[in-house]
């Protein structure tokens, strides 16, 4: 008797015994609480699994959330969804003290195609190194929709995938062999692990799914 495979079938069982996407990534957000978390923890709000970094009232100041872990070589991914204008960061291997953007190494998150942010330096949007180094535009979803990151930290090396397109990727000794691109002095560099944070600037940003897998 001869039996008939579909193609779909076939894909489906190679999918089953292929390397799974998934395996060692852990939350870093339970979607409930801001347990794992410090800084400023007043400054972001939790519901129905979303963590929220809210605009300020009026004379109030609002500083950064960071992990309490440490991490030095890891796969970051997670969903975020700008308000209009919207202007916030990750911060990789910070400190909890300090700028965050020179002390640690910030990557960008912002409105892109916001009018107030039309005249923004190169490494001023979204997905670049502050002051290090440019990402590339164009595959950012409009303000009020989930866009999908993740990125990658292994060694000198730091990738940002935005929406299954790569807009960074970059080894941080060859975009500073002449200096920063704003041209300061960024100690963070120099750090092999720190928090992770989010880096509110008065925007309200929404964050979901967040998970972590460490590297070696």
């Amino acid at each position: 008797m001869i039996r008939f495979v579909t193609t779909a079938l076939v894909l489906l069982i190679a999918g089953c015994t292929g390397p799974n996407p998934d395996a060692g990534f852990k939350p870093l957000f339970d979607g409930r609480t801001l347990d794992g978390w410090t800084g400023d923890t007043s400054g972001y709000t939790v519901k129905d699994g979303e963590l929220t970094a809210r605009v300020p009232e009026a004379g109030e100041s609002l500083g950064n959330l960071y992990t309490e872990d440490e991490y030095g070589n890891f796969i970051l991914r997670f969903e975020f969804r700008l308000s209009p204008g919207a202007n916030n960061g990750l911060g990789i291997r910070a400190p909890l003290t300090g700028d965050a953007a020179y002390e640690g190494i910030e990557l960008q998150i912002i409105d892109n195609e916001h009018e107030q942010w039309a005249n923004l330096r190169p490494w001023q949007y979204h997905g670049s190194a502050y002051g290090i180094a440019a990402a590339k535009r164009g595959h950012q979803l409009p303000a009020g929709e989930w866009n999908r990151q993740q990125v990658t930290v292994d060694g000198r090396r730091v990738e940002v995938v935005l929406n299954g397109h790569v807009i960074l990727d970059i080894d941080l000794d060859e975009v500073t062999e002449n200096g920063t691109v704003d041209g300061s002095e960024h100690p963070g560099l120099e750090r092999e692990r720190g928090h992770i944070g989010f880096l509110g600037h008065g925007y309200e940003v929404s964050f979901r799914h967040i998970e972590l897998k460490r590297l070696p």
